[in-house]
């Protein structure tokens, strides 16, 4: 369904682009245009799980980048895991959060096929890995809250990875992370697969966009491992509880941010708005608990995952 009303609203969106001069039939025409828009875009309320796996991987999704230049200032990107080489496909830096110093990790995804390329599709390999955990070292050793952005579809499963160490990679991260003494927040904004996704995603507090999906594996892998046949992949979708709202009625995430109509690409400001508000809200209510606080919370929030209806109520 959202893949045909995306090409509408852009078939309208190109009329309207075309349309020039100042008569006044043209502003009618431009009116009605914006109008059936409008509609197109409302519409799209409640959508099945393979409607925001759709989403999530739209090419106009913003990225990393996109995030930081309109909710940061400041940033400085650091590059190198000190090891081996530069990853580019895990961005981060520090930057400032509304005049408070933040370090800024993610996963990169690229705006066209170029930088898709040279940012491996988002997928890091251990180094990527291992110079996220240096930046999240030192920004304990300054005491600088951490924020980062999940958005990848796995990590790099060649073979070069796993020479050097790709399991290791994630797996010192998620200990690492999960004894971190400051304030830790993870937001999933696109694709959140595998421990590719996990290995930024020990926090205390994780977020997610309204049509962004987080899970084990691809529904593809899932429909080809489970039924050996990938076009169930729709079908997927819906068993496997993806989505930011059955994460949240699962207890796996702390909240849900709100998408502008049509996905997060329909307009990138307003949804840049909302996550800076939760940003601030839940940074707030972090950056008032003691050290030995965020690691009791974080452990906690993680043991309480899988343990049954009964306990998370």
């Amino acid at each position: 369904m959202i893949k045909e009303v995306l090409k509408m609203v852009e078939q309208l969106e190109a009329e309207e682009q075309a349309l020039q001069g100042d008569a006044p039939e043209l502003a009618l025409r431009r009116r009605q245009l914006e109008r059936d828009r409008r509609e197109l875009l409302e519409s799209c309320h409640d959508l099945p799980a393979e409607d925001r796996v759709y989403l999530a991987r739209h090419p106009r999704r913003p990225k990393i980048d996109d995030y930081i230049a309109g909710i940061f200032t400041d940033f400085f990107e650091q590059r190198g895991d000190r090891q081996c080489r530069e990853d580019a496909s895990i961005l981060g830096g520090v930057a400032l959060f509304h005049g408070q110093p933040v370090t800024v990790i993610g996963h990169r995804k690229g705006h066209n096929m170029q930088e898709s390329m040279k940012y491996n599709f988002g997928m890091p390999g251990p180094e990527g890995y291992r110079k996220a955990l240096r930046l999240m070292e030192q920004a304990q050793k300054f005491g600088r809250p951490i924020i980062t952005f999940i958005d990848t579809p796995g990590a790099y499963p060649g073979k070069e990875a796993e020479e050097r160490g790709q399991g290791e990679a994630i797996a010192r991260n998620l200990a690492e992370m999960s004894k971190l003494d400051v304030p830790v927040i993870a937001v999933v904004t696109g694709e959140g697969s595998s421990g590719g996704a996990l290995a930024l995603g020990v926090a205390n507090r994780v977020l997610m966009l309204e049509n962004a999906i987080y899970s084990v594996l691809s529904p593809e892998g899932f429909a080809s491992i489970l039924w050996r046949d990938a076009a169930r992949s729709q079908e997927a979708c819906r068993v496997m509880k993806l989505t930011a709202q059955d994460l949240k009625e699962g207890g796996v995430i702390e909240q849900v941010i709100a998408e502008p109509d049509g996905g997060a690409q329909a307009d990138p400001g307003a949804l840049f708005a909302q996550v800076d508000k939760a940003l601030q809200k839940n940074l707030e209510e972090l950056c008032g608990m003691s050290a030995a606080q965020l690691r009791e919370q974080r452990y906690e929030k993680f043991r309480r995952i899988g343990r049954g209806t009964e306990e998370s109520a």
